[in-house]
């Protein structure tokens, strides 16, 4: 399914949550997360639309490469002298100059994905808040994984929804567990409805789960996107209007 259906279906959601769970106040930043989190699967496609959004710094990715093999080039020339040592080091800086020129599209988008994951592992390791950091460890491995694997299960879902309910409690805002959970697992069902499906229990069983009624890219399958989000959005519009009580 493509990007936009899962963000329509996942805002959708979210909104679900946010007018018919007792207790859940209505939050458009509630709303919103679990838009987020409706993409957070295909982090696992360099193509995918969240992983060009937390992406965005691969040219620079590109340019730390290319700099790195400049000042290596400049620090051969300048500080050591003809030999061994310094052919290593003309070397190296060729080596970071060659991967920064061959870094196109999915791998430098990987890899700035890596270092935007490693950022967040970091930042939550400084100020202690271990749900930021997890964060970061699920965008630093999910791109190098295969596509509609580890990230489409039901063990993803709980590390996600766990990680919702860390900055749930260390942030004190309500209901994040709920729309973060909510959003993800939007996500893998609406993919079951591909001819490809989700196997929902890997590594402990490789069972596709599928209704197969979409072939994603097709004409048709994008005019059944779009009449399935209308349906879905109708349908909890009417819930929700049902539960205010108007």
């Amino acid at each position: 399914m493509r990007g936009s259906s899962h963000l329509a279906i996942g805002l959708i959601t979210g909104v679900a949550i946010a007018g018919l769970v007792p207790g859940t106040p209505f939050s458009l930043p509630g709303i919103a997360l679990a838009g987020f989190s409706s993409l957070a699967p295909d982090l696992d496609h360099p193509d995918s639309r969240l992983s060009k959004r937390l992406g965005f710094s691969q040219n620079y990715v590109r340019w730390a490469f290319a700099a790195g093999a400049l000042l290596l080039g400049a620090y051969s020339y300048l500080q050591l002298v003809p030999g061994s040592e310094q052919r290593l080091y003309y070397t190296a800086a060729l080596a970071f100059g060659l991967i920064g020129v061959g870094m196109q599209g999915g791998s430098a988008r990987r890899l700035a994905l890596l270092f935007t994951g490693l950022g967040t592992v970091v930042a939550g390791l400084y100020t202690e808040q271990l749900w930021l950091s997890l964060l970061g460890t699920f965008v630093a491995l999910a791109p190098f994984t295969s596509h509609r694997s580890w990230t489409h299960t039901i063990w993803a879902t709980a590390l996600w929804t766990y990680i919702g309910y860390l900055a749930e409690k260390h942030l004190g805002w309500s209901s994040v567990a709920l729309f973060a959970g909510g959003g993800y697992v939007s996500h893998l069902v609406a993919d079951s409805l591909t001819k490809a499906g989700v196997r929902w229990f890997l590594p402990v069983s490789g069972y596709s789960f599928k209704l197969p009624i979409i072939t994603t890219g097709s004409a048709s399958g994008n005019l059944l996107e779009i009449a399935i989000c209308a349906g879905y959005g109708l349908l909890v519009l009417g819930l929700v209007i049902g539960n205010i009580g108007f």
